[in-house]
């Protein structure tokens, strides 16, 4: 049975399922939410009530979450590039930074973002300090790891790395990662020099006027 995927092209978090998907050419229906409005987001509540996407359906089963959505792939459509290691350590490791890139970048990262389409007098300075405070830390910290890495978890293209290019991708847009922190700079470059991901970038390409700081001219 043919995989159906929900998803906005623009999407960081969609981005990142989509990254895992075209590394291993996995077919799937493609459904993209065009508005609460659309046949596809009216679906897409029906099987999920958050209404929180990507959300990817197989026959009766419905998974939600990117990272989940890429194990449960790698389970039940396999293909040549494994995402997690076999070896638990090593998954381990995949893991926890999968979750650093969750947590740590995309986290504050969309806190700047969402909270530039409050309106003025509901808007949270203090937490958007924070937010490009916990960035600055992220940058800092990453830099180190990647002193010694190709990729997020070591030598082989993870998990991890598909959340990490939509993530670094668009925090470099909110929040520049800068000259000090040259570890990622160039880790952020080949991560959009990978097929995968640089197919992501130019299917959301029509869409960046949607990005509310304004989109660079660059990337």
């Amino acid at each position: 049975m043919t995989l159906k995927l929900y998803y906005h092209p623009f999407s960081s978090c969609c981005q990142k399922a989509l990254v895992a998907l075209y590394e291993n050419a996995v077919p799937f229906e493609s459904h993209i939410l065009a508005g609460p409005d659309s046949p596809a987001f009216r679906e897409l509540a029906e099987r999920w009530s958050m209404k929180r996407f990507p959300v990817l359906v197989d026959g009766e089963r419905t998974v939600i979450e990117a990272s989940c959505i890429i194990e449960y792939v790698g389970l039940y459509a396999p293909g040549p590039v494994c995402l997690i290691p076999g070896d638990p350590r090593a998954a381990l490791e995949v893991r926890t930074m999968d979750r650093f890139f969750d947590n740590y970048v995309s986290t504050p990262q969309q806190k700047i973002v969402a909270d530039s389409l409050r309106p003025e007098d509901a808007r949270d300075p203090y937490g958007v300090l924070e937010a490009r405070n916990m960035l600055d830390t992220a940058y800092t910290w990453l830099d180190k790891v990647m002193s010694h890495r190709e990729w997020a978890a070591g030598e082989h293209f993870s998990l991890a790395d598909c959340g990490a290019a939509p993530f670094l991708f668009y925090a470099d847009w909110t929040h520049p990662i800068g000259n000090a922190h040259p570890n990622v700079t160039a880790y952020r470059r080949r991560l959009l020099e990978r097929p995968s991901f640089a197919r992501a970038v130019d299917e959301a390409r029509p869409y960046r006027k949607l990005f509310p700081l304004g989109a660079p001219d660059r990337d």
